[in-house]
């Protein structure tokens, strides 16, 4: 089976981590919060299919030790999704040092984020297919309104199932009318 590795995989992408654990993946989920990481679990069609990786990604040498571990459970990691704050730069970096082979990472990023500067930032070996993910805003009736996570979720997977290099969920414009 393909193993799948979801940074973020219990908050707002919870449905993407269930959606993979549903198709087939082993889904390492990476998550600091012990009560929600219960929650996906209970959540899963497949418990089974769901590791859970608790420790915070700033710690670097302890992710680093939890990925060696997922890896040698679940097999070699083929895709990354991954959710981390911009305080965190040198986090994918770390994670790309302990994976081997060809593999995608979709890179969810913030609404405000520039895609360009962020891709020219990430120093990624040539077998990473690198992908972004934007979630933005929604206008209904004249009223702008932030994507639900069950939105930017399924953006996610739109962006997994057509393999999309660039992915807006919702919309970016314009950007003066987006909620504050």
């Amino acid at each position: 089976m393909a193993h799948a590795l979801v940074i973020g995989g219990t908050g707002m992408l919870a449905d993407t981590t269930l959606w993979l654990v549903k198709n087939g993946y082993d889904v390492s989920v990476i998550g600091r919060n012990a009560n929600r990481m219960e929650c996906f679990i209970s959540k899963s069609s497949n418990p089974s299919r769901g590791t859970p990786i608790l420790v915070d990604y700033l710690d670097i040498a302890l992710l680093k030790e939890k990925l060696e571990e997922t890896i040698a459970h679940n097999g070699p990691i083929e895709l990354v999704i991954a959710w981390i704050h911009s305080y965190a730069e040198t986090v994918l970096e770390s994670i790309a040092s302990e994976i081997s082979g060809i593999w995608k990472l979709f890179h969810v990023l913030g609404s405000s984020a520039n895609l360009n500067e962020i891709k020219d930032k990430i120093h990624l070996l040539d077998i990473t297919h690198y992908r972004q993910v934007q979630p933005g805003f929604i206008m209904e009736n004249g009223q702008s309104r932030w994507l639900t996570h069950k939105e930017i979720s399924q953006g996610v997977i739109d962006a997994i199932q057509y393999d999309r290099s660039i992915n807006i969920v919702g919309t970016l414009q314009p950007w003066e009318q987006r909620p504050l």
